[in-house]
């Protein structure tokens, strides 16, 4: 059965709360990187009804992708952003997105990620997380930015926590557990890290501290 825009929403203002889904109707986020924390935020995102995203990545899915990133079998081969639109299309249709298929860099951030009211930082790469948050903070000092740092592999879910860690700089995971030889990327530590970050952009949205 198909359900249309407004029979999504309707069901979303009653779910919430009118109060609470004015609030995240008029939120705007911004997601950088689409991997396998950038593609479940924008799906937990998409599934409470924010009002809009703008999701930018360069990457294309990969089948290595698929055991803890939010992505089909379909799918491989497609731009992230691309195929990542095409799911929240599939979820929540209402939902306004901006996908830039472009790597982020210092003088491309103010182009891309101008008027949100949130910023996720959800790269895989160390170098590209320091240099986002670092610049993201110059240039958008009043705007929160949550970050992810330490999902590897399989310790125990409840050492995933969000902590207040600089001004409007929020983090979430273990702040250690990185990738090594026999620590990989897996799905269920990944999407704790992204949940969080999900549940603390809600927080920040409705006026509350993660």
């Amino acid at each position: 059965m198909a359900l249309s825009v407004e029979e999504i929403e309707t069901l979303l203002w009653a779910r919430h709360t009118p109060e609470i889904q004015a609030k995240l109707k008029k939120g705007r986020v911004g997601i950088a990187g689409a991997g396998g924390l950038g593609s479940n935020v924008a799906v937990a995102l998409a599934r409470i009804g924010i009002g809009a995203l703008v999701i930018a990545d360069f990457d294309v899915v990969e089948p290595a992708n698929l055991n803890r990133q939010h992505y089909f079998i379909e799918q491989i081969g497609m731009p992230k952003v691309t195929a990542l639109k095409e799911t929240i299309r599939r979820i929540n249709p209402g939902v306004e997105i901006r996908a830039i298929r472009a790597k982020i860099t210092p003088d491309n951030l103010q182009k891309y990620f101008s008027g949100i009211k949130v910023m996720v930082e959800a790269f895989d790469d160390a170098d590209q997380k320091t240099m986002l948050i670092s610049h993201f903070l110059q240039k958008f000092p009043e705007i929160p930015l949550v970050a992810a740092s330490g999902m590897a592999g399989f310790a125990p879910a409840n050492l995933i926590k969000t902590r207040k860690v600089a001004r409007n700089l929020y983090l979430s995971g273990d702040g250690i557990t990185a990738v090594k030889p026999g620590l990989s990327l897996m799905a269920p530590r990944v999407g704790i890290a992204a949940h969080h970050q999900a549940n603390a952009v809600l927080r920040l949205l409705l006026g509350e501290q993660p």
